[in-house]
């Protein structure tokens, strides 16, 4: 078992299918913005809300990062480990990483229209909505 937390944005379709992805393919936990707990958000920056990060007991990677450190933690990128961990120490590699993590997370909104699930948080908001509309009072 890992102690590695995976904390994304379950109101996004797109983010949602990548948390599942990484979930399936990994011993991850995975925990969305909505459903953080006090212990967990306060290993978090004030701006949390920003990206995904990673949190392990020892460490919080964040947005470029944790997506790396998640795919690397999955059957699919365990080959991949030694080769990153050396290209870490390379500037241009963490500027093109976070560059990269960028460039899609601002443009979720098309990719989610090639990769995307249902949010969570949309899940619980749509369940609030339908117990308000039930209620007589």
């Amino acid at each position: 078992m890992t102690d590695a937390v995976l904390v994304y944005d379950d109101d996004c379709g797109f983010c949602t299918w990548w948390a599942d992805f990484l979930e399936a393919r990994s011993d991850l936990r995975i925990v969305g913005f909505s459903a953080l707990d006090p212990s967990l958000r306060d290993r978090l920056p004030p701006d949390y809300e920003s990206c995904s990060h990673l949190v392990t007991d020892d460490a919080v990677y964040s947005c470029g990062a944790s997506i790396e450190e998640a795919m690397l933690r999955t059957d699919l990128g365990s080959g991949a480990r030694p080769i990153v961990r050396s290209l870490r120490s390379v500037g241009l590699y963490r500027d093109v990483r976070e560059w990269g993590y960028r460039h899609v997370a601002h443009n979720r909104s098309l990719w989610g229209k090639l990769l995307s699930k249902h949010p969570p948080a949309r899940e619980a908001a749509t369940s609030e909505d339908e117990a308000k509309a039930d209620d007589p009072s």
